[in-house]
């Protein structure tokens, strides 16, 4: 007579294709009320009937997941609709969204989550390397992955976060390319008398990021001060141009103008002050700093096809206007300018991050340093400690 079964041993058989034995526990329903099963193995019955215990005792201490029928495919879907939208703006989603849909499902979308591992996660990063995606790409697919299963594990559908297992591909930085002096001052002779001259000045001396340039309005720029705050930033979004808050909070900062640049500001006005006279009633008096010839704001699209047209004319090359910020911080520290000052013109969100991307260029400070350190030590000059 075969033995009764003990409470939370479940379901307990010999397979006869290998003679091993094989147990099921129920661990509760599913979303679509159909009962959840666990199956283990073990060469004994007291094997597996201990296995068993432990799987119910953990469910029942809430260490397992109530759901193990959730494909990576549904808890993204879950995640865009409950979380990621209330919380990121909708550019981010949708590239959050492109991340997911061209890079993750293909590969991992019907696997179940509890069934993901860390060695999935590592070959689909390999496979993308390989295809030619670039690291940051390849180190975004693993950052939405992780933030993904991250909220699975708050809903409790899963105990471990195997994107953060994995191994991020090494990140290489490339250096911007930045301006020369000569080059800066050529810039600045092929925009001189151009419309847009104090826009792309300004962009060159502060370091201003396209979307923040273009959303100042004048509003906030202190004239007796010398002095523009950066409040939001002005960027197309759905088909329209819309302000949003600036990228991060130390993105929100008060920048000292060069008082040749505040006279290029201040030139800038009074001819914007002329076009709204001229045009009258088809001026629109948006408040904005730099608009188009009928007062609204300028579209970043239209921006970048007239900076290139003022670096063909400069006999510069091709250039992206994000090269003027790097061309700005990278004239400020060859200029002497510390550090954090730059860090905090730039609005970067750490001096950490400005040291990373520009740490290079402050060879002369080290040497500095060396030179000060050395004379400090090891001087022979009476007084000095031997």
């Amino acid at each position: 007579m075969a033995s009764r079964r003990a409470n939370h041993e479940g379901s307990l058989y010999q397979r006869s294709s290998d003679a091993r034995w094989i147990g099921a526990v129920r661990l509760g329903r599913g979303p679509d009320g159909r009962a959840v099963r666990k199956y283990v193995s073990g060469t004994s019955r007291s094997e597996v009937a201990k296995k068993l215990k432990v799987l119910q005792r953990q469910f029942d201490d809430g260490q397992l997941p109530r759901d193990f029928h959730v494909t990576l495919s549904t808890l993204f879907e879950r995640w865009f609709e409950d979380v990621m939208r209330h919380q990121v703006e909708a550019n981010t989603l949708n590239n959050y969204r492109s991340i997911v849909r061209h890079h993750i499902v293909p590969a991992l979308g019907n696997v179940l989550i509890v069934n993901l591992n860390a060695n999935d996660v590592d070959r689909l990063l390999s496979l993308k390397r390989d295809s030619g995606l670039a690291t940051s790409t390849v180190r975004r697919i693993r950052t939405v992955l992780a933030q993904c299963l991250q909220q699975g594990i708050r809903w409790g559908l899963l105990f471990r976060n195997v994107a953060t297992l994995s191994r991020a591909p090494k990140s290489s930085r490339a250096e911007g390319r930045t301006l020369t002096p000569d080059e800066a001052r050529r810039f600045l002779a092929a925009i001189e008398g151009h419309r847009h001259e104090a826009l792309f000045a300004l962009m060159l001396c502060t370091g201003l990021r396209r979307g923040e340039a273009l959303g100042l309005m004048w509003k906030d720029l202190d004239r007796d001060a010398g002095v523009i705050r950066v409040a939001r930033q002005l960027k197309r979004e759905g088909g329209r141009l819309i302000t949003t808050d600036t990228k991060t909070f130390r993105s929100r900062r008060a920048i000292n103008l060069p008082a040749p640049m505040l006279s290029t500001m201040l030139a800038h006005e009074r001819r914007q002050s002329l076009e709204r006279a001229q045009s009258a009633e088809r001026w629109s008096d948006t408040g904005f700093i730099f608009t188009n010839t009928r007062g609204t704001p300028i579209d970043p699209r239209n921006f970048y096809r007239e900076f290139r047209l003022i670096c063909d004319a400069a006999s510069l090359g091709h250039w992206h206007p994000h090269e003027l910020r790097h061309s700005a911080a990278s004239l400020m520290l060859a200029q002497g300018v510390k550090l954090h000052v730059v860090s905090q013109v730039l609005g970067h969100s750490s001096i950490r991050m400005t040291s990373d991307v520009y740490g290079h260029l402050l060879e002369p400070d080290r040497e500095e340093a060396a030179s000060a350190m050395g004379a400090l030590l090891w001087s022979n000059e009476p007084g000095a400690s031997k």
